[in-house]
């Protein structure tokens, strides 16, 4: 699986790349078939409202999770279990068809 990384109107630190690629590495585990993974951080209006958004990139199709939280910390950990839930039910229904 391949991830890229974007940041938007600040320039992410290696510390927070290596944060990001931890966590989210972990959801090849739930569906091997991701192409890549898209990892774009971006400031909100108030410095202190972070967002992260994940797109995954399957051969059906992307799933987009996006998720804003007081750090880039608290951002990734809530969307990548948003992705671990949305991932693990789309090869549930996939799976009963």
């Amino acid at each position: 699986m391949e991830i890229n990384y974007k940041s938007l109107k600040f320039d992410a630190d290696q510390k927070l790349l290596d944060f990001a690629a931890k966590k989210v590495s972990k959801l090849e585990r739930f569906n091997d078939q991701i192409i890549s993974l898209d990892v774009i951080f971006s400031l909100q209006e108030r410095p202190e409202n972070k967002s992260v958004k994940l797109q995954a990139n399957l051969p059906k199709g992307p799933i987009i999770i996006e998720r804003n939280g007081s750090s880039f910390q608290d951002a990734i950990d809530a969307a990548v279990d948003a992705m671990k839930e949305k991932i693990v039910r789309d090869k549930e229904k996939r799976s009963e068809k």
